[in-house]
């Protein structure tokens, strides 16, 4: 059976879009992400465009619904990207749209020739920790900024076109 729901990239065009998501990301889980609803709700459009230039994807149902996001960020091409702002919808969850953004973050990473992604993740946050170690990440021994926040990463390498996992 197909999907009812697809991932894109969003462009700068679609910074409102962005701007209901991230905010709805933030009122949905506070705790998950090292922003907050009332900092972020001031930011004006060129703000919201300039977080466009990092790689943000959006997966959606076929009526337009937004039912999860994922940026990956790479401010220097020098630097290992990384995942962040990760997150599914409550009532979109199981339906493999977590494993469909970060194929799409991978898939960008690996495009842009990189051989490792990284993602911090909250170590109270049993779902998520499942999530990304089925994934194929792996807790690297590098600690997060905020207490209780550990890093994790997965190799990647091309083969045939097509992103592996290296366990």
């Amino acid at each position: 059976m197909a999907a009812d729901w697809s991932v894109r990239r969003l462009t700068a065009e679609d910074w409102q879009r962005y701007r209901a998501v991230r905010l709805a990301m933030l009122l949905d889980e506070p705790a998950a992400y090292g922003s907050s609803f009332a900092r972020e709700v001031s930011y004006d459009e060129q703000r919201w465009r300039s977080l466009l230039e990092q790689a943000v994807f959006l997966a959606e149902g076929g009526d337009g619904l937004p039912l999860g996001a994922a940026t990956m960020l790479r401010l220097d091409p020098a630097d290992v990207p990384e995942i962040v702002a990760m997150w599914v919808a409550g009532h979109a969850r199981g339906r493999g749209i977590a494993d469909a953004l970060v194929d799409a973050a991978v898939t960008e990473a690996a495009a842009g020739g990189a051989t490792e992604v990284r993602l911090h993740v909250m170590l109270d946050n049993p779902r998520a920790l499942g999530f990304y170690e089925r994934a194929g990440f792996a807790f690297d021994g590098a600690h997060g900024d905020a207490r209780g926040c550990d890093r994790m990463s997965r190799e990647i390498r091309a083969v045939t076109g097509e992103e592996v996992n290296s366990r």
